[in-house]
């Protein structure tokens, strides 16, 4: 065989191993920060084409739009609020007309509002969730048939180590994560003739501004409870994101990764 032909077959698999989102469009929500920032920045590292959802924090998405820039991807922001349908449609037809259709979607948006449960109010408990599962069920919504028709479609949902632990004073942002777990199951089963996947990530407890703000005398106890003894960081979270966005992740669909440092090891 022609060495020219041998060496360019060569290079491109190097290339598509160095790059294996290359010519992917990637929506994530709420990237502008914490584990959703890491997550966009890992896509973008590895040649996919993102749109970086905020809400409040500009300033922020556009670091990390022109880090992706940077590197081997692309990137634009993408404000929208997930909780609102057609800010959310408003978002999709952005991003369509900046990149074309979608191929992966991360849910990852999600607040906190924690109290215990005699105390919480209607509206913290509407508030959580219309966030951190209304949201996904808007976002999902507006790029489902992208995903369902795209070569190799993904969706990625960032559930939670607490929607299968609970926890003290999050029955909201459990229940929320909770219902990603199922959401996602049953995404994978009428996704699934389509050729397309579903699949969620939890993250047990990582060190973002929500963990940071927490006494530190409570972040030690919960630090017990970790096999490792340790919380996770964002760059420990997102390159399972980016294999479950990836073609590797062809045959893997319903599943939940839990990355928790090996809390119900």
């Amino acid at each position: 065989m022609n060495s020219k032909i041998v060496q360019h077959a060569a290079t491109t698999e190097a290339q598509q191993r160095a790059n294996p989102l290359d010519g992917k469009t990637c929506v994530v929500t709420g990237s502008s920060r914490g584990i959703g920032r890491e997550i966009a920045l890992e896509l973008g590292r590895h040649g996919a084409s993102v749109a970086v959802n905020y809400l409040s924090s500009a300033d922020a998405a556009h670091e990390v739009v022109d880090r992706i820039d940077a590197g081997a991807g692309e990137a634009v922001v993408a404000q929208a609020d997930v909780t609102d349908r057609s800010d959310v449609d408003d978002l999709a037809a952005r991003v369509r007309e900046s990149f074309g259709s979608v191929d992966v979607l991360v849910n990852n948006a999600g607040i906190t509002a924690d109290r215990r449960f005699d105390e919480m109010s209607r509206e913290e408990w509407d508030r959580v969730v219309d966030t951190n599962l209304g949201g996904a069920f808007n976002a999902t919504k507006a790029f489902y048939d992208d995903i369902r028709e795209a070569d190799h479609g993904r969706l990625v949902n960032v559930a939670s180590v607490v929607g299968f632990t609970g926890n003290y004073g999050q029955s909201n942002y459990a229940a929320a994560k909770s219902g990603l777990v199922g959401f996602t199951r049953a995404l994978a089963h009428e996704l699934a003739p389509h050729g397309a996947t579903a699949n969620a990530v939890a993250p047990g407890y990582t060190r973002t501004d929500m963990v940071d703000d927490v006494r530190e005398d409570i972040q030690e106890r919960i630090r017990e409870r970790i096999p490792l003894r340790r919380f996770a960081d964002a760059e420990e979270i997102a390159p399972v994101v980016r294999f479950l966005a990836s073609d590797a992740a062809d045959y893997l669909t319903g599943e939940v990764v839990n990355v928790n440092g090996g809390m119900y090891a």
